[in-house]
């Protein structure tokens, strides 16, 4: 694998390393050793998939709050989506900064989201499945988000959104 450091401490692309034969190829998509040098977490208690219908689908901002707070893996499966964070971490350089990544099932890319940060993706094309590893269980009472449009992250998302819940539209503006 090929960690990739963003502008967002904590925050890395993940490329893989592929081994190539004739059969096709073969390639790691996580390992605690290396996840453990980079200060990444090593464990994910849950796997996740969203399965998105129509291009232009947007989930999120979400995220959980301590003590539930939670590191994401994030990788497109199929289809192709527009990945997004915001670090939420008031200590932080970055703080309410956001981060935009292409991730395909033709770029193979995953994005590591770190602790207190919110996460959110829209979709680029129809039938785009994404996989999330988890590092915390989910926990409802922790859970909360912020606006995908809120004016002050200043977010361009590139498609129009043509689905969207309910409860991610009507998050608090910060």
């Amino acid at each position: 694998m090929r960690f990739i450091p963003t502008d967002l401490p904590g925050a890395w692309i993940i490329e893989l390393e592929p081994l190539n034969d004739e059969r096709g190829f073969f390639a790691r998509t996580v390992c605690a050793r290396e996840f453990a040098a980079h200060g990444l977490a090593t464990e994910f208690v849950q796997c996740s998939i969203s399965v998105n219908d129509r291009r232009g689908t947007l989930r999120g901002l979400h995220y959980q709050l301590p003590p539930a707070s939670e590191a994401k893996l994030v990788r497109c499966t199929a289809g192709a989506l527009l990945d997004v964070i915001v670090d939420l971490r008031p200590e932080s350089p970055a703080y309410l900064r956001h981060l935009a990544v292409d991730l395909t099932a033709r770029n193979r890319r995953a994005l590591y989201v770190p602790k207190l940060f919110a996460h959110g993706l829209q979709t680029l094309e129809d039938n785009t499945e994404v996989l999330y590893q988890i590092s915390e269980y989910y926990a409802p009472g922790q859970s909360t988000g912020l606006r995908f449009d809120d004016p002050k992250l200043g977010i361009q998302w590139p498609l129009p959104v043509t689905a969207v819940s309910a409860k991610d539209r009507n998050w608090p503006l910060l």
